[in-house]
């Protein structure tokens, strides 16, 4: 072929016969894969190959090429950097990428400049302050960039750094959710304590600082501070070589670089100091606005690094540049796509050129056209090229690059092989997964060197068994000191058996999800503050205060939005709950009884703990929020433990007040009675029995499911069948219902089996049964 392009010779016109290759030729492979992933990892079969049947060829013979390498780069590093074994290591570099996006510092140093008008949102500042160089430039630890978020998150600062920065935007002079008042809540939050209603000077205080979080949060402010002051002062226009003095200033007030960075910091320094030159070179002394000068560092810090890493000593990978194909043995191209190469340029609305093209003019894709024609040139014995030929999706079929079909083309018009069509010979059509048994059975087409690939293939073909439950043989025996139980802990564990187990008795803790930054200021008080608001507004209801008292403590802490709007919310979730305390009154004419203390020896288990509000006539227990299971369950708990301790000075009845927990109907408010329970010791005893099972092996209990299967089974008396469907559509998800197996907690323990089995019907009827014999609907 590369004689063919040398003599101008075409062998679809001027010959007639085709020329038979050796069946051995391997000098052109094609290469047909279904993600840029699974092109490396062919890739590097492929190397291994050609370095064991060709024992001269060494890594520096090998040049990979792909449009675009920015894309390429992390697939190259997560699969040529970490081989399981060191004889499949290959030395490579990657060449050609733009050290603004290699680079953290540099990424960071722009970010820092293009605050600047900006609103500085909570992200963008702690994004800043999550570079390495920039937290530890402060001596802020890794471990207090969490604490910093709770911090951030709390004090529900959004944006903005000030009441006169937002007004510089032109938007209202208010304080609230700014970065002001946020820190002045932190910090008077560890002077005093403020119990998150006590305010001073219309702050509230943050009262979750103590001890060494002081010192984290001194050098926070250390960095805000010095942050907006810096920023601030870039707005003044000043000439090349005072940007220049003050940006390097900046970097060296806010980066404190490591062996591994110091390169990128150099790098910024040399490009400042490059600004100080300009002025001496173009005699251009006048002062220039922040934004000529970010224009500028952004399109040098674009391009900067191209060169680095090209032939190194191991595998070049680079981007298809002009002047890259020079002579090496091996030359690849890969993701030679039919949408990615030749690359298309879409021109100016206003480029009167590319509206009215003339011979001569520049084309993006005729030069990507001579990039690959150079490639097949400077290939001494191999030219390899690869592309996304099948949709990961429905392995539907993908055309590659007009270029590549063009050569397989040529190839199939002019060349042939004896027992075989030419293009089968040349063309590979690759597995979805690198695992696939295809690879590792006899045959020249397909191959792996990956010994962890092929153990995971041979588990493919080996008789799968049944999955095991997690902890299917349960762990030992707990501790006599677990059968000293206190009555939250029992509420909590019935609440979810399989969190309990796993945070109590392993540590493992499945719902620590990083914070999200808020960037905007709240507009409506969502679904999770509205309850804790609602929560709060109804204890100071029933301690007899006036609500309206309560909006300065409210405001102060950011909850609410600004304005009218705030007011409004306020006030309609005022009148919520004082409808709320309205219809509960009847029950709470009368004065509250002391907390009863309980201490109950029950099946060889203590059960301890304190019960309250208790009124003479009844337990009180109310959720302003539509009642669930686990409150039924929390209530029923206690109003046993009340009817089991032998006192007549208090009630042997409990009342339940909430909100209608059928989501189908309006929010109204609802409450059950729990008459007296003569067994309730016996009641309690197969309670604890189940908790001990529970502190073993994952139960199958599961609130809401349990209590539907129970409600239905037992109050609409219904089939055991009908009541298992019931059941189901709690616990499975849909479209329309999250479902209760979506709990990570239970998708750990029961993933791999359906534990709605006999032992689950067991224990819901065991568990509510009595509940809904001893229930009255008010």
């Amino acid at each position: 072929i590369q004689s063919d392009i040398l003599n101008l010779r075409d062998r679809h016109q001027g010959l007639n016969a085709k020329e038979m290759i050796a069946r051995n030729d391997n000098s052109i492979q094609v290469h047909s894969c279904h993600s840029p992933m699974r092109e490396i990892e062919v890739l590097h079969d492929r190397l291994l190959d050609m370095f064991e049947k060709n024992p001269g060829l060494l890594p520096k013979d090998i040049l990979v090429m792909t449009p675009d390498i920015e894309t390429y780069a992390p697939y190259i590093q997560a699969v040529f950097d970490t081989p399981a074994d060191a004889s499949r290591k290959i030395p490579f570099s990657i060449a050609d990428r733009s050290i603004r996006k290699e680079s953290e510092i540099i990424t960071t140093f722009l970010s820092i400049l293009d605050l600047l008008g900006s609103r500085f949102t909570a992200s963008q500042v702690f994004a800043i302050l999550e570079s390495k160089a920039v937290h530890r430039k402060f001596d802020i630890m890794e471990t207090d960039l969490t604490l910093v978020r709770k911090w951030l998150t709390d004090t529900r600062i959004r944006w903005g750094i000030d009441s006169k920065d937002r007004s510089q935007l032109g938007l209202p002079a208010l304080a609230e959710n700014t970065w002001k008042a946020g820190l002045e809540r932190l910090i008077l939050g560890y002077a005093l304590p403020g119990q998150d209603e006590n305010m001073f000077n219309d702050i509230l205080p943050y009262d979750h600082i103590e001890g060494s979080n002081a010192s984290v949060l001194g050098r926070l402010l250390d960095f805000t501070e010095q942050l907006f002051t810096h920023v601030i002062s870039l707005g003044q226009p000043r000439n090349l070589n005072q940007w220049s003095t003050t940006l390097t200033e900046l970097c060296e007030k806010f980066f404190m670089p490591d062996e591994d960075t110091e390169r990128e910091m150099q790098v910024i320094r040399r490009t400042l100091n490059d600004l100080g030159d300009m002025q001496k070179i173009a005699f251009f002394d006048e002062a220039i606005d922040i934004n000529v000068i970010k224009w500028h560092l952004k399109n040098v810090l674009e391009t900067e690094g191209f060169g680095f890493d090209f032939i190194t000593g191991g595998v070049t990978f680079c981007a298809m540049l002009p002047m890259r194909s020079i002579p090496f043995k091996v030359i690849c191209c890969v993701g030679m796509n039919g949408d990615a190469y030749p690359r298309q340029v879409k021109p100016l609305g206003f480029d009167l050129i590319a509206k009215h093209p003339q011979p001569g003019d520049r084309s993006r894709r005729n030069d990507d056209r001579y990039l690959f024609l150079e490639a097949i040139l400077s290939a001494r014995k191999i030219v390899y090229v690869s592309f996304i030929g099948q949709n990961i999706q429905d392995n539907s079929t993908l055309p590659p690059s007009v270029v590549v079909s063009e050569l397989m083309d040529y190839i199939e018009q002019g060349f042939t092989i004896s027992g075989n069509k030419i293009l089968n010979h040349i063309f590979t059509k690759h597995r979805l997964q690198a695992f696939s048994p295809e690879y590792f059975k006899e045959g020249e087409k397909l191959f792996s060197y990956s010994e962890e690939n092929r153990q995971a293939a041979q588990c493919i073909l080996e008789a799968r068994e049944a999955p095991l439950s997690f902890i299917s043989r349960g762990l030992s025996n707990p501790e006599e000191d677990w059968k000293t139980v206190d009555l939250n802990d029992l509420s909590t564990f019935f609440s979810n058996p399989s969190r309990f187990l796993l945070n109590k008795r392993l540590g493992i803790h499945l719902e620590e999800r990083a914070l999200i930054l808020e960037d905007r200021e709240a507009f409506e008080v969502k679904a999770l503050e509205k309850y804790l608001l609602n929560k709060k507004l109804l204890e100071k209801k029933l301690e007899g205060e006036n609500l309206k008292d309560f909006f300065p403590t409210v405001h102060a802490a950011g909850q609410l939005p600004h304005g009218t709007p705030g007011e409004c919310i306020f006030e309609e979730l005022s009148q919520g709950v004082e409808s709320f305390v309205e219809k509960s009154k009847p029950y709470i004419l009368t004065t509250i009884l002391e907390p009863l203390e309980v201490d109950l020896n029950i099946s060889g288990f203590r059960l301890k703990g304190r019960i309250n509000p208790i009124y003479p006539e009844r337990l009180l227990h109310y959720r302003y929020a539509r009642v669930k299971a686990r409150d039924r369950l929390t209530i029923w708990i206690h109003h046993l433990a009340l009817n089991s301790v032998m006192t007549d000075t208090y009630p042997h009845t409990s009342i339940l007040a909430g909100l209608e927990p059928d989501k189908g109907r309006e929010a109204m408010w609802a409450a059950w009675e729990y008459s007296s329970v003569e067994n309730s010791k016996e009641i309690l005893g197969r309670l604890l029995k189940e908790y001990w099972e529970g502190l073993m092996r994952p139960l199958h209990f599961f609130p809401d499911t349990s209590w539907m299967y129970a409600h239905t089974l037992v109050e609409k008396n219904k089939s055991e069948k009908d009541a298992l469907n019931t059941a189901r559509r709690i616990w499975e998800k849909t479209d329309y219902n999250r479902g209760e197996c979506d709990n990570p907690y239970y998708q750990l323990c029961f993933g791999n089996i359906d534990p709605l089995d006999s032992e689950f019907r067991r224990i819901a009827e065991e568990v509510f049964r009595p509940f809904l014999e001893h229930q009255i609907a008010l």
